[in-house]
């Protein structure tokens, strides 16, 4: 394999340019040439792409976002538009492709692989942290000390008002950032959508906590929480206690900024092996962490497997901690 391509797709998560730096240098060490895909697959289907040399990928490690851009590609779906997509990559001299992405991606690049032969190496980017079969995914970890910082700011005005504070992080139907966030903000209760809490168990915690003369209350809130959302939630714990409160909605501030070192780390030994794979001649591959180290994972068993639900454990050291 003498050239290959990069793309990354769907959601943008801290750590991609890590990836596609790491994947870059691998290839071209090794005597491949890089193209790099804008857009992700709307990239490849209109055959918009950029050459990526050792120095194009210099002074990226530490950015969000990608350089490559990315994007939704509902298109992608066509079976015809994956046909002309496929034929435009051809065209382009481009041999196999490294995925940068999550489960929406993986099945294009599979669909794309069952029907036209195309090599695939995946790496999993995602802030919720919900991909089978590895244990991190990039982009989670600086999702969640981004969280972490905003409550620490949170804090302070929750302390000096008594106000209780709602803080809705982001995660979809999972809640792996709101769990992990509110163990290492030490949050006074934490509303998942794994673990049905009902707002009146919370009301009474809060309760107890302002009798021993607690000032600050942070609740974490998931935004895919059934119980409706931070909104929702703080007005019926704030109307059934009478206690002045505000919400903070995170929002997309968590997909942003620099990475952290452990996404950094995951990116590159991620982003490397998956260029090495396909190099090698190994296809259908995604790379995941299991148990500390990185391994190949058949993408068809990661798109068919439900998402994996996060440590629920945490939600009961959470409300331990809390005080």
């Amino acid at each position: 394999m003498k050239r290959i391509g990069i793309l990354t797709s769907g959601g943008d998560g801290p750590g991609m340019n890590a990836a596609i730096r790491a994947a870059v240098r691998t290839a071209t060490v090794r005597d491949v040439s890089v193209v790099g895909y804008m857009d992700g697959y709307t990239g490849l289907i209109t055959g918009e792409f950029q050459e990526l040399f050792d120095r194009s990928v210099g002074n990226v490690i530490q950015r969000g976002g990608t350089i490559l851009g990315t994007s939704r590609c509902p298109e992608f779906l066509d079976a015809g538009v994956r046909f002309m997509a496929v034929q435009q990559m051809r065209r382009d001299g481009v041999e196999g492709l490294v995925i940068i992405g999550g489960d929406g991606s993986f099945r294009g690049a599979l669909a794309i692989e069952a029907e036209h032969g195309v090599p695939i190496a995946g790496v999993p980017v995602t802030i919720d942290n919900d991909v089978w079969g590895t244990e991190e995914t990039i982009g989670f970890d600086t999702a969640v000390n981004t969280a972490v910082i905003a409550i620490d700011h949170v804090r302070d005005t929750s302390e000096a008002t008594g106000m209780m504070f709602f803080v809705e992080v982001m995660g979809r139907t999972s809640g792996a950032i709101a769990l992990h966030t509110a163990v290492a903000a030490g949050a006074a209760g934490v509303l998942v959508p794994e673990a049905h809490e009902q707002v009146e168990e919370l009301v009474e915690r809060l309760k107890r906590s302002i009798e021993r003369g607690k000032r600050s209350h942070i609740i974490v809130v998931a935004e895919g929480d059934e119980a409706g959302g931070a909104f929702a939630v703080a007005q019926k714990v704030g109307t059934i206690m009478n206690h002045p409160y505000r919400v903070v909605v995170l929002g997309h501030t968590q997909r942003g900024g620099a990475p952290t070192a452990r996404d950094r780390i995951i990116a590159g030994v991620s982003g490397a092996l998956a260029a090495r794979a396909l190099i090698e001649g190994r296809s259908g591959i995604m790379i995941g962490i299991q148990r500390g180290q990185a391994v190949e994972v058949a993408l068809k068993d990661v798109v068919t497997n439900s998402h994996p639900s996060p440590d629920t454990s945490l939600l009961s050291l959470a409300q331990e901690l809390a005080g």
